[in-house]
């Protein structure tokens, strides 16, 4: 979500300070703009959560008038830093006396909750799902060479920046990840190995069956 700014994030800013809702008279009348405008900012205030609409106390006859107040709690348009969280977690694997086991070993339990688990999933089924996942989540695979599933080649890595200084735990992560979403599947092949940049644009995972053919 992208922060409020400009005339919207004047109107956030009056109702975070205001002690009571206010109505879209009020706004206007503050901001010196036609009504119809605050109206637009408060919709879409609303739409992403950032304000919400309440009823006024009444004071006569007739529906109380809409007001509007801003949503209590963190702001949810703030900036946001997932990438030093990832450098946090990634530095604690790094941290451990065996950091690719480690850091395996927790890919492989998060590959078995995002993979869909279809019935008794052939050898080429199982591994169509574990492409589908890989291009869910951004790695843009392929299978290596046409037609042949011994291969998948990654063509993008979604923590490629983290890769630069973590390899030896974002890799195996992404090792454990594959095989534990094969374990899931219940299918008899895994991800042997991992090959990162085996060619300068692509990582390459290794496919092998149960009797280690691959």
């Amino acid at each position: 979500m992208a922060p409020a700014t400009g005339r919207r994030g004047l109107i956030l800013t009056m109702l975070r300070e205001s002690t009571s809702p206010l109505g879209i008279g009020d706004i206007a009348a503050r901001l010196d703009v036609h009504p119809n405008t605050v109206r637009f900012h408060l919709d879409a205030l609303a739409e992403t959560g950032q304000v919400e609409r309440v009823h006024a106390a009444p004071t006569g006859p007739g529906r109380p008038p809409l007001v509007f107040r801003a949503r209590p709690g963190m702001d949810l348009g703030g900036p946001r830093n997932y990438r030093l969280l990832a450098e946090i977690l990634a530095g604690n694997l790094a941290a451990d006396p065996d950091p690719a086991a480690r850091a395996t070993e927790a890919g492989r339990a998060w590959g078995g909750f995002l993979v869909d688990r279809p019935a008794a999933p052939s050898r080429e089924e199982a591994v169509r799902e574990l492409v589908r996942l890989l291009d869910d989540l951004g790695f843009a695979p392929e299978e290596r060479p046409a037609g042949d599933p011994r291969q998948i080649g990654l063509r993008h890595c979604p923590f490629v920046e983290l890769v630069e200084t973590q390899a030896a735990v974002i890799c195996p992560l992404h090792l454990g990840l594959m095989r534990g979403a094969m374990a899931a599947l219940g299918a008899q092949v895994t991800v042997d190995r991992l090959v990162p940049f085996a060619e300068p644009d692509l990582c390459l995972a290794h496919l092998t069956t149960a009797g280690g053919t691959r």
